[in-house]
Protein backbone atom coordinates (compact mmCIF):
# COMPACT_ATOMS: atom_id res chain seq x y z
CA UNK A 1 0.00 0.00 0.00
CA UNK A 2 3.08 2.27 0.65
CA UNK A 3 4.69 1.71 -2.56
CA UNK A 4 1.47 2.81 -4.15
CA UNK A 5 1.38 6.19 -2.32
CA UNK A 6 4.80 6.77 -2.92
CA UNK A 7 4.62 5.75 -6.82
CA UNK A 8 1.31 8.37 -6.75
CA UNK A 9 3.50 11.72 -5.04
CA UNK A 10 6.28 10.45 -7.23
CA UNK A 11 4.30 10.78 -10.61
CA UNK A 12 1.91 13.60 -9.35
CA UNK A 13 4.74 15.72 -7.89
CA UNK A 14 6.16 16.75 -11.48
CA UNK A 15 3.07 17.76 -12.58
CA UNK A 16 2.31 20.47 -9.33
CA UNK A 17 5.95 21.76 -9.83
CA UNK A 18 4.38 24.07 -12.33
CA UNK A 19 1.97 25.62 -10.10
CA UNK A 20 4.47 26.74 -7.72
CA UNK A 21 6.84 28.08 -9.96
CA UNK A 22 4.44 31.39 -11.19
CA UNK A 23 4.87 34.63 -9.37
CA UNK A 24 8.40 33.36 -8.25
CA UNK A 25 10.59 36.28 -8.75
CA UNK A 26 13.18 35.27 -11.77
CA UNK A 27 16.61 36.78 -10.94
CA UNK A 28 18.12 36.95 -14.81
CA UNK A 29 20.84 39.39 -15.18
CA UNK A 30 19.79 40.93 -18.45
CA UNK A 31 22.20 43.40 -18.63
CA UNK A 32 24.77 41.94 -20.65
CA UNK A 33 21.56 41.72 -23.05
CA UNK A 34 20.62 45.21 -22.75
CA UNK A 35 24.47 46.11 -23.27
CA UNK A 36 24.76 44.35 -26.54
CA UNK A 37 21.85 45.86 -27.84
CA UNK A 38 22.83 49.33 -27.01
CA UNK A 39 26.36 49.07 -29.19
CA UNK A 40 24.71 47.18 -31.84
CA UNK A 41 22.79 50.61 -31.96
CA UNK A 42 26.16 52.25 -32.32
CA UNK A 43 25.39 54.00 -29.02
CA UNK A 44 28.86 54.87 -27.01
CA UNK A 45 28.84 53.49 -23.41
CA UNK A 46 28.69 56.20 -20.61
CA UNK A 47 27.05 58.26 -23.33
CA UNK A 48 23.61 59.91 -22.29
CA UNK A 49 21.73 58.04 -25.53
CA UNK A 50 23.31 54.68 -24.01
CA UNK A 51 21.79 55.83 -20.64
CA UNK A 52 18.84 56.34 -22.67
CA UNK A 53 18.47 53.03 -24.86
CA UNK A 54 19.18 51.03 -20.94
CA UNK A 55 16.15 52.85 -19.37
CA UNK A 56 14.01 52.35 -22.26
CA UNK A 57 14.72 48.64 -22.50
CA UNK A 58 13.89 48.76 -18.58
CA UNK A 59 11.05 50.02 -19.31
CA UNK A 60 10.14 47.43 -22.14
CA UNK A 61 11.03 44.63 -19.95
CA UNK A 62 8.37 46.35 -17.39
CA UNK A 63 5.73 46.42 -20.00
CA UNK A 64 6.10 43.12 -20.89
CA UNK A 65 5.81 41.92 -17.47
CA UNK A 66 2.93 43.54 -16.74
CA UNK A 67 1.24 43.13 -19.71
CA UNK A 68 1.90 39.22 -19.04
CA UNK A 69 0.83 39.33 -15.29
CA UNK A 70 -2.62 41.27 -16.59
CA UNK A 71 -3.01 38.48 -19.45
CA UNK A 72 -2.90 35.74 -16.24
CA UNK A 73 -5.08 37.53 -13.97
CA UNK A 74 -7.66 37.72 -16.97
CA UNK A 75 -7.60 34.22 -17.79
CA UNK A 76 -7.93 33.16 -14.78
CA UNK A 77 -10.84 35.52 -13.49
CA UNK A 78 -12.55 34.32 -16.99
CA UNK A 79 -11.95 31.01 -15.95
CA UNK A 80 -13.83 31.74 -12.25
CA UNK A 81 -16.81 33.63 -14.13
CA UNK A 82 -17.45 31.34 -16.69
CA UNK A 83 -17.25 27.79 -15.90
CA UNK A 84 -17.62 25.28 -18.00
CA UNK A 85 -20.60 22.79 -17.40
CA UNK A 86 -20.84 19.36 -19.47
Amino acid sequence: MTLRIALALLLTAPLLAGCFERGQPVMVDTSADDDAFCRANNVAPGSNEYVNCRKNRDVQRGNANARSDRAQRNLAEHMLNNPVRP
